[in-house]
């Protein structure tokens, strides 16, 4: 944009910079058009005003939408935001008498830019860096791109500073010329993330070249190394948040039942990263305490949340049983008087509907080791329990065959011969919560 000169008596009026939304351009203006007692009101020719560029939403619409103006030209509602961005429609109007400076204003009373050396362009690590339009969503105009990204804010240095300089954008309300956060007040966290070291930043709390281009919740402050060298090499830049992180005293690890406790890597899939096992069951949920610990101590895993106890609802199964929907519950899960006389290990989950409407009713219960919750509560104190000897036929198949129990980690068929016989299996169903006493016995 032109600067303009206004003739007054051959005196010069001193350079007018104040804060605002103008082009750079007209951060020069001289005045000396009449003499040093005219007032600075005066009718000023239209080549003598900067009008700006055309970079407002309602430009070249056939009437001024600056807000500098007023008169027939000038449209019904105006903002301030399109102060010197309407300049076609606006010098039209004005050339032809229909809109004058508001209240005899003086084209060098009127707010200008934010001298272009106190505004913080940044850098150029956005991936639109260099591409000829600015991308940085502080800007608007006509030398703006059609789609911004908050994540390029500061980081289309060149393109935006030839931008304003050329008078095609101008910064916006909302803009600001802070730096970036620096790398020392950032908690960039562990490196317990499966792609940490990989020399690109996967921490979706940055934005940038060096940042990867998926990015996932799960490695929020988990990729340390690589996101403070992109921070500090200015590819990345961090948008904000917490690395999220737990003390490892904070977390209840539960206990070491699970069948691949103490193998060197953490199997709870409470945990993620590169200590942690590629494959995790739910049902190991709390129960590799001992390895989980001293990967999360050695930055290798990182706790997710969840508790220990995470049971899911209890499944009724369906009405495949042969008794389904006899009015009594099948399901040797269950008991109380509702429950049939003889229960099946074959009717377990197929009698659905007769059992959860008498459960609702109150006459049948679901017996405790069947409850999701008995089993995550585990392991048990087995010291008060004789379990005998391991002289039974069946010692050592991974199911109790004592008759003393019952549960889901009992054989389906108990012989009396059995009692107190099978003391290794039954010990351990016991403590790992999938086998009961029975009732009486």
């Amino acid at each position: 944009m032109n600067a303009f000169n206004k003739i007054l008596g051959g005196a010069t009026l001193g350079l007018i910079l104040a804060a605002g939304l103008a082009s750079p351009a007209f951060a020069q203006k001289l005045d000396s058009k009449n003499g040093p007692d005219a007032p600075t009101a005066a009718v000023t020719s239209a080549a003598d005003i900067d009008f700006g560029d055309d970079s407002s939403e309602w430009a070249n619409d056939g009437e001024c939408d600056d807000p500098r103006f007023e008169g027939d030209g000038s449209a019904a509602e105006l903002v301030d935001a399109d102060t010197l961005k309407d300049a076609t429609d606006c010098k039209a109007a004005y050339e032809a008498g229909t809109v004058t400076f508001k209240d005899g204003t003086s084209p060098t009373e009127i707010t200008i830019a934010s001298p272009i050396d106190a505004i913080d362009f940044g850098d150029d690590s956005s991936e639109w860096a260099n591409d000829g339009e600015c991308d940085d969503p502080r800007f608007a105009g006509t030398g703006s791109a059609a789609e911004t990204l908050d994540a390029d804010i500061r980081k289309d240095a060149t393109d935006c500073k030839a931008a304003y300089e050329a008078g095609t954008v101008t910064l916006t309300d909302g803009g600001d010329t802070t730096t970036a956060v620096a790398s020392t007040e950032i908690d960039y966290g562990d490196d317990s993330s499966d792609w940490a070291n990989d020399g690109e930043c996967d921490d979706p709390r940055f934005a940038g070249t060096g940042v990867a281009d998926e990015l996932l919740d799960a490695d929020k402050g988990r990729d340390a190394t690589d996101c403070r060298a992109a921070v500090e090499a200015g590819t990345a830049t961090f948008t904000g948040g917490d690395a999220t992180t737990v003390a490892s005293g904070d977390i209840d690890y539960g206990n070491d039942t699970s069948e691949w406790a103490n193998d060197g890597e953490c199997d709870d899939p409470r945990f993620s990263g590169t200590g942690v096992a590629g494959e995790t069951l739910d049902a190991d949920r709390g129960h590799d305490a001992t390895d989980c610990r001293a990967a999360v101590e050695a930055g290798t895993a990182t706790f997710n949340g969840g508790d220990v106890a995470d049971p899911a609802d209890f499944d009724y199964g369906s009405d495949w049983s042969k008794w389904a929907n006899d009015g009594e519950c099948d399901d040797l899960r269950f008991t109380g008087e509702g429950v049939d006389k003889k229960l099946l290990t074959e009717d377990m989950m197929g009698d659905a509907t007769d059992c959860k409407a008498l459960e609702a009713e109150g006459k049948v219960t679901i017996r405790t080791v069947y409850t999701p919750e008995y089993a995550a509560g585990a392991p048990y104190d087995s010291s008060g329990i004789d379990f005998g000897n391991n002289s039974s036929d069946y010692a050592n198949d991974d199911q109790c065959d004592d008759p003393r129990f019952e549960g889901p980690g009992a054989a389906a068929t108990l012989l009396e011969s059995d009692l107190l016989h099978d003391s290794a299996d039954c010990k351990a169903a016991y403590e790992a919560g999938t086998i009961v006493r029975r009732e009486g016995v």
